[in-house]
């Protein structure tokens, strides 16, 4: 059973800053949604009004922080599979070109003796024992200006050289902002969003690319400067360990399975035992493709120490019957052709053993058999695509996809229904568009587009911008509204279907092409294309 615990830390009040607003609120929030709404088994608290851990004080004071840090973590207390994660929301600064965290007794006229040190704070939590390590900071504060920039920068380094996952709230030359309006900090907003069931950001790579569009968003609604958030997660495998299992897919889990094969086959053996007790915890029930894989693993250990001590092993599977000697790495029944060419969610791209195999090709699906898993009749949709109604056939896209998802009475499609959304049905609009659209149109010519703009592994504002200017959804920096689309042959390739893709996770008509909302519904959605 995977373990997740938590320490979360909020300071409004500081002896020698000026005070924050909602940060205290920012990590009473975290700590709730943790312990109630992700089930964590541990999580602890360090506020202005936190209440005592046993006979130990929570206030935020560098003293109370640094005895429990080390105390927590003087030796392993997780193993392989588990996650810790450490929130934080206060004041964060530079010093000697490395990264401090304040106390609320934190100095800025002396950082080194008053301060946490990143560096520190990183050497105890990889002592945890887990082999994931989730750091979260929203410590870039407006309140305190200075004329250098924010922490960041060192983090990232520490970031890289202990594998721990950091995600930074902006970035070192901008701001993180508190909203009145929302009561907490614009960050932690778009955090709690993406965890929960708005965003269900199953995955590092999923969150990271919900928060890089969600900050700015919210940021320029609230007529604040840009506030740019980033993740550190390597090697690239951290990006696809799975943060929230309820809301992982199948792509999702596929992912990690090719993941450990490929830590398998280069003789990774320690990583790819990591990922393969993530995709067994990651399942519902036992997966036999991870418990296969444990196996073999267990055999080369002894194999590779029987080799040192010249010795013919003999060992068991888990089941009690003999390993064959010979063994071919193979993908079993649930990672198939199709998971091993690693079907690509947007805004991955394609690690360079990939690239070549990166065009996208349908599963086949005869045109004229308008194949539906929900009993859905396309022959409406049909003949208006055969007569070149594009409009119409628009509008009834999303007329059926509501119907498909049951989701008729709410309007819109929110991310589980996406994530449910059957492959045959979605197949089967996507090759109608393409038959009548001598391929022009179609979800999958417009993932086909999306993979040719993506020039970094996440999704960000300015890649969705220049994925519509491609399709023709924004010209001359302007977002087009609907009406103002081209509904004729000559449109910009991946034009259609248009409406089916921004009204996936809003309840709002009249809608203006390029939304945050957009981006995540189309993310979603078009990863359920797969590559055949």
């Amino acid at each position: 059973m995977v373990k997740n615990w938590a320490l979360a830390i909020g300071i409004n009040q500081y002896d020698f800053l000026e005070p924050l607003k909602y940060a205290k609120r920012d990590a009473k929030l975290i700590q709730e949604f943790f312990r109630n709404e992700a089930g964590f088994d541990r999580v602890f608290w360090f506020s202005d009004e936190s209440p005592d851990l046993g006979s130990e004080p929570t206030r935020p004071y560098r003293a109370n922080l640094l005895r429990l840090l080390q105390q927590l973590f003087a030796k392993p207390f997780m193993e392989a599979g588990d996650n810790f994660w450490f929130f934080f929301s206060g004041y964060g600064m530079v010093h000697a070109n490395q990264d401090y965290l304040m106390p609320s007794d934190g100095d800025p006229e002396d950082i080194e003796n008053t301060a946490i040190s990143i560096s520190y704070l990183s050497e105890c939590l990889s002592r945890c024992g887990a082999d994931n390590i989730v750091l979260i900071l929203d410590a870039c504060r407006q309140q305190y200006k200075n004329s250098g920039e924010g922490i960041g920068r060192y983090t990232q380094t520490i970031a890289r050289q202990t594998g721990v996952i950091s995600i930074l709230s902006c970035s070192p030359d901008e701001h993180s902002y508190e909203i009145d309006a929302l009561q907490k900090g614009v960050f932690t907003h778009a955090l709690l969003e993406g965890l929960g069931t708005q965003g269900q950001c199953a995955t590092v790579e999923r969150l990271n690319q919900y928060l890089s569009f969600r900050v700015p968003e919210l940021a320029y609604h609230y007529q604040k400067a840009r506030q740019t958030p980033y993740t550190i997660a390597e090697p690239i495998t951290k990006s696809h360990l799975i943060l929230a299992p309820k809301y992982a897919t199948k792509h999702d889990i596929s992912k990690l399975q090719i993941d450990a094969v490929q830590a398998e086959v280069s003789h990774n053996l320690e990583l790819a035992e990591q990922l393969w007790i993530r995709v067994n915890a990651a399942t519902s029930s036992p997966d036999v493709d991870a418990v296969k894989a444990m196996e073999r693993i267990v055999q080369l250990r002894v194999e590779a120490c029987a080799t040192q001590k010249h010795l013919t092993p003999q060992i068991l599977s888990l089941n009690g019957s003999p390993l064959h000697e010979n063994r071919k790495y193979t993908l079993h029944s649930n990672l198939d052709r199709r998971s091993c060419n690693q079907s690509l969610e947007l805004g991955c791209i394609p690690t360079a053993q990939h690239q070549q195999e990166s065009t996208l090709v349908i599963p086949d699906i005869a045109i004229d058999n308008l194949s539906s898993e929900r009993g859905i009749d396309y022959k409406p949709l049909h003949d208006l695509l055969a007569a070149g109604k594009w409009e119409q056939a628009d509008q009834e896209t999303v007329a059926v996809m509501l119907k498909v998802a049951g989701r008729e009475k709410q309007g819109w499609l929110n991310i589980e229904a996406i994530n449910q959304f059957p492959e045959t049905d979605l197949c089967t609009i996507d090759q109608l568009w393409l038959k009548f659209s001598n391929g022009r149109f179609g979800f999958s010519v417009q993932k086909q587009i999306w993979e040719s703009v993506a020039s970094q592994p996440d999704a960000d504002y300015e890649t969705w911008c220049k994925f519509c200017d491609r399709v023709g959804w924004r010209v001359n920096q302007n977002w087009l509204f609907y009406s103002d689309l081209s509904f004729n042959t000559n449109a910009p390739k991946g034009h259609f279907p248009a409406a089916a893709t921004v009204n996936l996770l809003t309840v709002w008509r009249g809608w203006v092409v390029g939304l945050f909302s957009c981006l995540v519904g189309f993310s979603a959605l078009a990863s359920r294309l797969v590559k055949s």
